[in-house]
């Protein structure tokens, strides 16, 4: 075995709560070919369910969710009333996994590789719909946190990855989106199977058990946000932009391609199949206050099971009960319901309620009001036999629903020691794709601390531009002062000689690998929950904005191609080895692309940079480069669009520099509030070495600092 494939041990079963969260990470490696085939082989468990063509698939999609509904509307009307807020927090619980990650298996679908492909743009659009680009925390998944809130149910479940370690959410209701997170990691080999599953629960429409939680809250949430069928007029979504992207992905990859659209689609519909399953063996099961009452105990056997060892109950230490509750808590809830702790049918005058838990009690705080509310629901649902206690206990057991999805081991991420060599050309090809290897992961730290460094040299002294210390007023005055700088510096160069064709020419080629690019060094901010943070949404929208808004005749590279092409260049695709291995790119040409596809890697490791990157890159032309660059275009007769959009886009009024800036006094001012003002000075460092890594000073010392972190950045 290769270390780059390296798993853990054949085999392993990995908890579906675990994948959930480690899919979560947007900087997370998964990078084994295993990871892949795992997936695929689960993909592959429904092989035989798969339609026969997308609209039967569609269709049948459809029909389950509507007989789905039908079932659970009529479980919650043969509930009591007293019921009905139980099976609303449980329907509410068991969906979250899924619904507060809606559509988020799209997050890697596009990457710098083919962000100019028609069939790319038309997924990100979709996903774009999904996360309302534009408009911090409008995902789908934020108005499902809406529902939970209402129902006093989010304390885990912000970030999402927390919500694998809230127990109250049922360990299967992890393995559907499990698989679909993690399938959206490796998108260069399932990208077929994901937009398959993705159009099955689009068809599927608002999940059947939110018709208990929406009859219990109706104005709880934006409940055509829910639903992932209904398109939210923010950019093209919902089911026909869906079925779009796989009528596209089918087009251009064939019989091969519709087949695995199939298999992905019949996936979807018989995994919602056992989801729906299970889920309403749980409400149904709900009905019985026993059921959550032998779940309580069960979850927190083991702490009781610490104390208590002198109270005795039916003869037996209380710790004794509770340590045989971690298995089968049918005893203990026996024991309890005979117990002088507890009046049946009366909860309001049990003791286990009441002076346990009060103040001055000796349980004071033990449980939570809702764990509170789930006894004395249990204590007024008495009595109940012995039988019913066991039937409650059995059908409470925790079931154990394992996935064959290895996941790859941290330790094996960074196998040896030494420092990593990788070519510019071929570290430009290798980051340019999602999908990487260990090896090339260390590579991009590595060339990020080197390139860091050497933007720092002479940082305090070097005409940075940034203000030295950041105030919170903001920098939209500063901006200003940059832009009427930028006016200034084209105003004096007006009547400077415009270079030749010929070098005209060569410096748009020259540039190609980064412009080619554009947007690249954010690429890690349509991860899902980035993509709709208050200071992360203004990140996606840059990059979305590059990208043309899922147009391809909007699109950046796409507009420079046409340049080149004017020019007489024609360039392989950029995700091709033959562009990085062009002999008439030279090699530094591949410097700052490398930095740009490094850094974008890891959103979260160097926020501060990409920020402070971020603002130089959207700043750098507006006002004076790009009209410079204008007349230069104008003169030989080339088109000019590429500039001149980038411009307007650009400015610093509502535009790409006013974002950026914006970003900046965002995560600044969130710094000053939560950790103070030492460490705003420290972060602004790192923002400002960010602004000036566009354009690091290049002579020896600064080039030595860079050699210098490289090296250390391979031991840290």
């Amino acid at each position: 075995m290769r270390a780059d494939d390296a798993l853990t041990a054949p085999g392993t079963h990995t908890d579906p709560r675990e994948l959930y969260a480690a899919a979560l990470d947007p900087e997370g490696g998964f990078s084994a070919a295993q990871f892949a085939e795992a997936l695929r082989a689960e993909f592959d468990r429904a092989a035989g369910a798969a339609p026969v063509d997308i609209d039967a698939g569609v269709r049948a999609a459809a029909r389950w969710a509507a007989a789905a509904t039908a079932r659970v509307v009529e479980l919650g009307e043969k509930a009591a009333d007293a019921d009905r807020p139980v099976l609303a927090r449980r329907a509410a619980l068991g969906c979250a996994p899924l619904a507060l990650v809606s559509g988020a298996w799209l997050q890697w679908l596009s990457s710098p590789a083919d962000a100019d492909e028609p069939e790319v743009l038309s997924a990100l659009a979709l996903y774009a719909d999904d996360v309302g680009v534009g408009h911090p925390r409008s995902s789908r998944g934020d108005a499902y946190l809406d529902v939970l809130r209402a129902l006093r149910l989010a304390e885990s479940a912000v970030p999402t990855a927390r919500l694998a370690r809230d127990r109250r959410v049922p360990g299967w209701a992890f393995r559907l989106p499990a698989v679909l997170l993690a399938a959206g990691r490796r998108p260069e080999r399932l990208r077929s199977e994901i937009l398959g599953a993705d159009l099955c629960l689009r068809a599927a429409g608002l999940l059947p058990p939110l018709a208990l939680v929406r009859a219990a809250q109706p104005h709880a949430a934006d409940w055509n946000a829910l639903d992932p069928a209904t398109a939210r007029k923010l950019s093209p979504g919902g089911l026909d932009a869906a079925r779009r992207c796989v009528q596209m992905r089918i087009e251009r990859g064939g019989p091969q391609a519709r087949a695995r659209v199939l298999r992905g689609l019949g996936w979807a519909l018989a995994a919602l199949g056992e989801w729906q399953e299970r889920m309403v063996a749980d409400l149904d099961a709900a009905l019985d206050p026993g059921y959550e009452m032998a779940q309580l105990l069960r979850d927190r056997a083991r702490e009781g099971s610490v104390y208590h060892q002198r109270f005795e109950l039916g003869g037996r230490p209380l710790s004794c009960w509770l340590a045989e509750s971690r298995e089968d808590p049918a005893g203990l809830l026996a024991a309890l319901s005979e117990s002088r702790l507890v009046k049946p049918g009366a909860a309001e005058a049990s003791s286990l309620v009441n002076a346990l838990v009060s103040e001055r009690g000796p349980m004071f705080r033990v449980f939570s009001p809702e764990d509170l509310d789930v006894v004395r629901r249990w204590i007024d649902g008495l009595p109940g036999t012995a039988a019913a206690h066991a039937r409650s206990a059995a059908r409470a057991k925790s079931e154990q629903t394992p996935l064959a999805i290895p996941l790859p081991s941290p330790e094996e991420e960074v196998q040896d020691g030494g420092r990593v060599r990788v070519s510019l050309r071929e570290a430009y090809h290798g980051l340019i794709n999602r999908n990487s290897t260990p090896r090339l992961r260390r590579f991009a730290v590595d060339y990020v601390h080197g390139w860091l460094a050497r933007a720092r040299t002479g940082l305090d002294v070097g005409e940075t531009k940034l203000p030295a210390a950041w105030e919170p007023g903001g920098l939209r005055p500063w901006l200003l002062e940059q832009h009427d700088a930028h006016g200034q510096y084209f105003e004096r160069t007006a009547e400077e000689p415009i270079p030749s064709r010929e070098d005209l020419i060569d410096s748009t080629v020259q540039l190609a690998p980064l412009t080619l690019i554009d947007g690249g060094w954010l690429h890690g901010f349509t991860d899902y929950e980035h993509a709709t943070s208050e200071l992360g949404s203004f990140l996606f929208e840059t990059y979305w904005d590059e990208l043309g808004n899922g147009e391809p005749k909007l699109n950046h590279p796409l507009i420079y191609r046409q340049v080149l092409a004017q020019m007489g260049v024609e360039l392989a695709p950029t995700g091709a080895a033959g562009f990085a291995a062009d002999p008439r790119l030279r090699e530094s040409s591949f410097e700052l692309p490398v930095y740009w596809l490094s850094i974008g890697r890891f959103p979260q490791r160097f926020l501060p940079e990409i920020l402070g990157l971020n603002l130089a890159m959207e700043l750098s032309g507006v006002g004076g480069s790009y009209r410079r660059a204008h007349l230069a275009l104008t003169k030989y007769g080339f088109s000019t669009r590429f500039v001149d959009i980038h411009n307007t886009i650009d400015n610093v009024a509502a535009g790409h520099s006013a974002w950026a800036a914006d970003a900046v006094d965002t995560h600044m001012s969130a710094v000053l509030l939560t950790r103070g003002a030492a460490a705003r000075a420290e972060v602004w460092d790192r923002v400002r070495a960010g602004f000036r890594s566009l354009d690091p000073p290049a002579d020896r010392r600064a080039r030595r600092a860079q050699r210098a972190a490289a090296r250390a950045g391979s031991a840290r």
